[in-house]
């Protein structure tokens, strides 16, 4: 990250009035896919300066952008440490799959009522690419996130969506992706395989519990990579 420009505190705003709000969307988009992307993490001080000057804009809406992952739980003030991304304790992970759990189950069995032929041929597709990048965890971890995406925009529910997005921008916070552990990419496409399957066939009971079981692996994985992590650092 390069570093801010000398006197930059001291410089006029560059941004006419009337461009605030679209810079101000902008530097929280950006900032939002840093985080999720991994190139923000965890536990990382978060200076605004810094920040303005990496998206090479102003202070004022990187300020904004700023406040707003705050109100997001994106960003946390840490005493002695100001601004840092949040970090996720053992007992908010839980709370975090246990409600992914009950929201992507129900997503999975709104989707076998309600996906159309099309989305379930995007997400057929979406699944037949998981095996191609079976050696590249950030890339299956990717093709993860457009699935359950897809799963969730299938379940044609705007409010579920709503709340299934905002889970999403959480799990951002858990760091390392789980398909770095051995054998949990196989995994996880089967699980996919099941849960596509019974949206495919209609059956809506069968596509929940399909997505429930997969949810529950995914908390497994990701407890034992905690575990992996606290071990390591001790």
């Amino acid at each position: 990250m390069p570093k801010p420009k000398s006197g930059e505190d001291l410089l006029p705003n560059p941004d006419p009035p009337n461009q605030q709000e679209s810079r101000g969307e902008i530097a929280y988009g950006r900032l939002k896919e840093a985080i999720q992307a991994g190139d923000l993490t965890p536990g990382q001080r978060i200076r605004e300066n810094e920040m303005a000057s990496w998206l090479e804009m102003s202070r004022t809406p990187v300020r904004e952008a700023l406040r707003r992952l705050e109100a997001d739980g994106l960003l946390t003030f840490a005493p002695y440490r100001g601004m840092v991304i949040s970090e996720l304790d053992h007992q908010a992970v839980m709370e975090l799959y246990s409600m992914r759990e009950v929201l992507e189950g129900t997503a999975a069995g709104l989707a076998a009522r309600h996906a159309s032929d099309a989305e379930i041929a995007v997400l057929k597709d979406i699944v037949a690419k998981e095996l191609l990048d079976a050696d590249n965890p950030r890339r299956i971890a990717s093709q993860n996130k457009h699935f359950h995406g897809a799963l969730y925009r299938a379940a044609h529910n705007r409010y579920l969506l709503k709340t299934l997005n905002v889970l999403s921008d959480a799990m951002a916070l858990l760091g390392m992706t789980t398909m770095a552990i051995t054998g949990r990419s196989a995994t996880a496409h089967g699980e996919h395989l099941a849960v596509v399957a019974a949206i495919e066939a209609r059956d809506p009971a069968t596509a929940e519990a399909a997505m429930r079981e997969h949810i529950r692996m995914a908390q497994r994985a990701r407890l034992r990579l905690m575990f992996d992590e606290s071990t390591t650092d001790a």
